[in-house]
């Protein structure tokens, strides 16, 4: 690739992977940018909600950027309103789209969403393309969104999409769960957990549960809450057959539109092992692999806390998304 947005070099006074995991969660700025919210009725009687950015939404002939945000995330999470403004003003059309339940608002149906969850997804493109079907669609996913985003790419056969750019992929999820009950990045998981857990005690407080309430804060990990909630309540047998259906790595050959893949190798949610093999790609699929950059971090700058974003700049001049 010779691009220069695509040469990244972690800023040397926050190179570790968990403070660049933690720094823009905690400390980065957000841009105000104008919300236009849109609900999306489901098939099923359910719903998700997508913002899109009001000052680019009349313009209806820009090309479309979806975005797909990752585990308990949504408009408010660091990485969002950034890229969404860079995406404005490099000239295109975001919307993200938040995966039931992540909008504030609980949903209506006992599921939720989960890492595999590809339905929503192909709906929401499906609507997008209906509404404006002579303007280029593209989408991002990051961290489960970008999950499910490339197990999507990879079996859908039409090309409803002009390219993708997922980034900090979880492309195994058993590893991964392994990986979150290790050391530091226990933190992570207590976090998202306790998020997930307050969740679904809001959405039943005054409804029946279809398990025991009772029994959520005594998961302690995710392969306990996973495969006593996320597993039986979206169909799988049990947390191994979620975990094996859900992990997008076994459907990245299957890849046709224009795709790139931008991953760390010290992300902080993961190993190195789960990243794939070139030989596992698609002829269509890009892979950057950088030796830091944490989980959605990819900060660098020269001078100590002035922090530059690298994906603002690398994902609006990935070429597909400029042909």
């Amino acid at each position: 690739m010779t691009n220069n947005n695509f040469a990244f070099r972690a800023a040397w006074w926050l190179s570790g992977p968990h403070a660049q995991t933690i720094w823009p969660a905690l400390l980065r700025i957000r841009p105000l940018i104008p919300e236009r919210w849109e609900r999306v009725e489901l098939p099923d009687g359910d719903f998700v909600d997508c913002v899109w950015d009001e000052r680019s939404f009349s313009q209806t002939r820009l090309p479309i950027v979806l975005i797909l945000h990752g585990l308990e995330g949504g408009i408010n999470s660091s990485y969002s309103k950034p890229l969404m403004n860079s995406l404005t003003g490099a000239g295109f059309r975001p919307v993200l789209m938040h995966f039931r339940s992540c909008s504030g608002v609980p949903n209506r149906l006992d599921r939720t969403y989960h890492s595999g969850d590809t339905e929503d997804l192909e709906f929401v493109v499906d609507r997008i393309k209906d509404e404006y079907p002579d303007v280029p669609l593209h989408a991002i996913g990051i961290s489960i969104g970008a999950n499910v985003l490339l197990k999507w790419l990879g079996k859908t056969k039409n090309l409803k999409l002009e390219s993708a750019v997922a980034v900090s992929v979880p492309f195994l999820l058993g590893p991964i769960a392994d990986r979150l009950m290790q050391g530091f990045s226990r933190v992570y998981q207590w976090y998202l957990l306790k998020s997930l857990k307050a969740k679904y005690k809001r959405k039943f407080a005054g409804r029946p549960c279809p398990f025991d309430i009772g029994k959520i804060d005594s998961l302690n990990n995710f392969w306990e809450f996973d495969d006593f909630i996320t597993a039986p309540l979206h169909g799988f047998k049990d947390v191994h057959d979620y975990y094996d259906r859900s992990s997008c790595r076994q459907y990245l050959s299957g890849i046709k539109v224009p795709t790139l893949i931008l991953h760390s190798k010290d992300d902080s949610f993961m190993t190195p092992e789960i990243i794939p093999s070139s030989e596992e790609l698609s002829s269509s699929t890009q892979m950057i692999v950088t030796e830091r950059g944490g989980h959605v971090g990819f900060i660098y700058g020269a001078i100590p806390g002035w922090p530059r974003y690298w994906l603002d700049s690398a994902i609006p001049s990935f070429e597909a998304l400029n042909p």
